[in-house]
């Protein structure tokens, strides 16, 4: 995950639209590929996808791969240590999927330039340094249109961790997904500075539930606050993984995303001697992200409704952050978007800004 400001902005000149598909040879010995992970493997959230990932490596490659993975290393010194001791020990590519794992990744790629490193939702690319990232904020757009059909009260709430862009797109397209079905919905933010956090992350949906909230998303690690929408007998979107187990009965969306056919393809890759650096920032359309999982209470005109959409964001016929008729301003009354324009990938990479409809204000 993005964990700062300048991270986000300065991606804006650093992405492709696709990622293409090798035919594997035949190799004497398997790949060694290595992953780190920043919090433990968990049953759901942002690890666990990424550990489904490496899981499917091994489905898809079987005896041409084996893969060893590190669960909760902190970012910074530690971080550089395991990925320092994963590239001496013989791995020839290795995944690093936490944004603040993007500065140990170049300091060791620079010391083994024959290992293929991947930086996941880093920008900084090399010869041996690949990044990628996904669309997050296509699948909040069509979340925030289940939770605009099912919300009694229109009013919506949001945990979220640190206001970067990625989470700031999550937040609007999840508001602009939800007004496309319900002009007057607004969406409560709480900010936690934090991105693992059990408890807070409870409290703080807790918090949203006292006021009028039937309905919350979240962009945090943990599972807290589905487990908080099933106590309370609320709403929620899951985020990361399915969450159907935690919340049976709070659960309306899940987003997911899906890293296993880019795992597989960057790990053949580095088998057969094709692997080079690039940059992707998939969606939909890559099947990187997916929106789904409904919930038994979700009407099947609304699913359907969802899924529409999804194959309309697929088809690149549906922009979330494209204004129709009238401009598109944010919570100031800024104009942000002008009527019948779209924000390009540099525009949106850069996002700094709270969408009209939302209530509450960046957490500097």
């Amino acid at each position: 995950m993005y964990k700062n400001l300048a991270a986000a902005l300065a991606a804006a000149c650093f992405f492709s639209p696709a990622f293409s598909q090798t035919p594997a040879k035949p190799q004497a010995e398997p790949v060694k590929a290595g992953f780190v992970y920043v919090s433990p493997i968990t049953e759901a959230g942002w690890t666990r996808q990424h550990e489904e990932g490496r899981k499917a490596v091994e489905a898809a490659l079987g005896s041409q791969v084996k893969t060893t993975f590190v669960e909760n290393v902190a970012e910074g010194a530690d971080a550089e240590r395991v990925i320092r001791d994963l590239a001496a020990t013989g791995h020839q590519i290795i995944f690093t999927p936490s944004f603040g794992y993007m500065e140990p990744t170049l300091k060791v790629a620079q010391d083994f330039p024959h290992v293929k490193f991947e930086s996941i939702t880093g920008y900084k690319q090399t010869a041996n340094v690949a990044t990628a990232n996904a669309r997050y904020y296509e699948g909040r757009y069509l979340a925030g249109i289940a939770a605009g059909r099912m919300s009694k009260t229109g009013v919506a709430g949001f945990v979220a961790g640190f206001p970067i862009p990625e989470v700031l797109q999550g937040i609007n397209a999840f508001t602009l997904g939800m007004r496309s079905v319900n002009p007057q919905a607004t969406v409560k933010v709480v900010w936690l500075n934090v991105w693992f956090d059990p408890p807070k992350e409870r409290d703080a949906a807790m918090a949203l539930f006292n006021q009028d909230v039937d309905v919350i998303a979240f962009h945090t690690g943990s599972t807290a606050v589905m487990a908080a929408a099933q106590e309370r007998g609320k709403m929620a979107v899951a985020y990361h993984s399915d969450m159907r187990r935690i919340g049976p009965d709070a659960q309306i969306v899940a987003v997911t995303h899906q890293w296993g056919r880019y795992y597989t393809e960057r790990v053949r890759a580095a088998a057969n001697g094709t692997w080079k650096s690039a940059n992707l920032w998939g969606g939909v359309r890559e099947e990187m992200i997916r929106v789904g999982d409904f919930g038994t209470r979700v009407p099947a005109a609304v699913q359907q409704e969802v899924l529409k959409a999804q194959k309309a964001i697929g088809a690149g016929t549906l922009l979330p952050f494209r204004a129709g008729k009238t401009p598109v301003r944010d919570n100031e009354g800024q104009e942000r978007i002008a009527a019948g324009q779209a924000l390009g990938d540099a525009q949106i990479l850069q996002m700094n800004w709270l969408v009209e409809g939302v209530v509450g204000k960046l957490a500097r």
